[in-house]
């Protein structure tokens, strides 16, 4: 997904290989553009919500023939709430995600070279294959102010901590290695909290290398921003892209997907998940809530503790990381069915409604919508499909295609975002794959829905979970 252009700066020929091939990339911040009228947040959301509506109204009108139809085959209020769960719910969130899009506006950065010291926590455990790169991206970061990183093993049989030194060793990275018995996640940075010294905290992933400017443009983003923000979450995208089909296919879901919601709940000053793979944190924060839930979704729980306590959590696009997707199959369906399992333990343990802020609770109040569009979806479109193939079109037919147009909309809008104002000022470019991003477009919900529902039933059923 990830290619580099050829006019990028190498800073030292004897840089350790990672993910740029020894290169790093110059960026710095532009001075802030002029702005134009203010519209608040309020504002802004407010317009994004009628945006939606009017887009509501419009879909409801034009599917009185498609309801009209299908009622000739099922009651008539069974064929509104057919209708409702294939176009008009779906058709509101993301138009409601359309509405945001096209809002964005980033506030420019007051702070271009934050010197802050910050701590690094690394979670690990069996990662001797992939520790050493990362160590690597650390050591290789453009941050001016003092560095630290701790790194957690959770109980590894390989050498990871061994692979970690020698690294930090070559690079001359300040690290430091602790040990934790218990399994998980949770313990495993609940343990590095407790050598943190330093009011900024940053977590990343052990299979994550993160672009130089990275940590550097996500403190400046929490140091020019009001003193209630308490967390801010980079921007994550694929490493792995060309290695598998199944990791081609995500490549595409965290350049588009994952990162138009990302920027949407950005904009709105709540962004709903400061994941683990890399985040920053204020460090007193992060201790007035405990910590790191005991939960299989640990930093969805976590975020939620810090909104529900008034905090606002903030989204850096420029701050990129590269992890690795998984490449099976089996791997893939694991991870998406944990990712369901926590934002249903989220749910469960944070309702809507406790947190702070009306924008806050409407949108995570959408969360309690998603698994109803992937259980309609695979019980009703899926259906509905193999029936159109054979002339039926009482489910699906021309007026369910409506909603491609506002898909393809938004998928327009994020790349053109992610090309210009991120992509572009960080000297990047996004390899070509028409294909890829056909199929994603096409087939990938299917799995999508397949293994959230999984999940789902997993959470429901309390089956035993695990950190991978």
């Amino acid at each position: 997904m990830i290619d580099l252009t050829h006019d990028q700066r190498i800073v030292g020929s004897d840089a350790p290989p990672g993910p740029f091939g020894g290169m790093h990339i110059s960026y710095d911040v532009p001075p802030p553009s002029p702005r134009g009228r203010y519209i608040s947040i309020q504002w802004k959301f407010a317009l994004a919500v009628a945006f939606a509506f009017a887009w509501l109204g419009i879909s409801i009108w034009l599917s009185i023939p498609w309801i009209e139809g299908l009622a000739t085959v099922i009651p008539l209020p069974a064929a509104i709430m057919v209708v409702a769960m294939l176009a008009f719910l779906p058709g509101f969130v993301i138009a409601l995600l359309t509405g945001g899009l096209l809002l964005d506006r980033q506030p420019p950065l007051t702070v271009a070279s934050p010197r802050a010291a910050v701590t690094v926590l690394i979670a690990a455990r069996n990662e001797e294959a992939v520790i050493g790169e990362t160590i690597g991206s650390l050591a290789r970061q453009d941050y001016e102010g003092k560095l630290r990183v701790v790194l957690i093993d959770n109980g590894s049989v390989d050498r990871t901590s061994a692979v970690a030194h020698t690294a930090a060793a070559v690079s001359g990275l300040d690290l430091e290695v602790l040990h934790e018995a218990t399994a998980g996640k949770n313990f495993a940075l609940n343990r590095g909290l407790e050598h943190v010294g330093t009011e900024l905290l940053i977590t990343v992933d052990a299979d994550t290398l993160l672009q130089c400017s990275a940590i550097r443009l996500l403190i400046a983003r929490l140091e020019s921003s009001p003193p209630d923000v308490r967390a801010v979450a980079g921007a994550v995208l694929v490493r792995n892209s060309r290695a598998t089909f199944w990791s081609r296919l995500q490549a595409w879901d965290y350049f588009l997907a994952i990162a138009s919601v990302k920027r949407m709940q950005g904009l709105f000053q709540t962004t709903l998940v400061a994941q683990g793979a890399f985040s920053l944190y204020r460090t007193d924060a992060l201790r007035e809530v405990d910590g790191w839930p005991d939960a299989i979704g640990e930093d969805i729980v976590l975020t939620w503790r810090l909104m529900e306590k008034g905090a606002r959590v903030y989204f850096e696009p420029l701050a990129i990381a590269f992890t690795s997707a998984p490449e099976t199959f089996r791997a893939f369906s694991r991870q998406r069915a944990r990712w369901a399992r926590g934002m249903i333990e989220g749910l469960r343990t944070i309702p809507p409604w406790r947190h702070q802020g009306g924008i806050a609770k409407v949108l995570t109040g959408i969360d309690l919508v998603i698994p109803l569009l992937d259980t309609s979806y695979m019980c009703l479109w899926v259906p509905g499909m193999i029936l159109a193939c054979f002339g039926h079109f009482w489910v699906v037919g021309p007026m369910t295609i409506a909603v491609v147009p506002l898909t393809m909309l938004v998928y327009g809008l994020l790349f053109h975002f992610q090309t210009k104002h991120v992509f572009t000022p960080l000297r990047l470019r996004v390899r070509r794959d028409v294909t890829g991003l056909i199929l994603f477009i096409f087939v990938y919900q299917f799995f999508m829905s397949l293994f959230s529902i999984t999940g789902y039933v997993q959470e429901l059923t309390k089956r035993s979970r695990s950190w991978k």
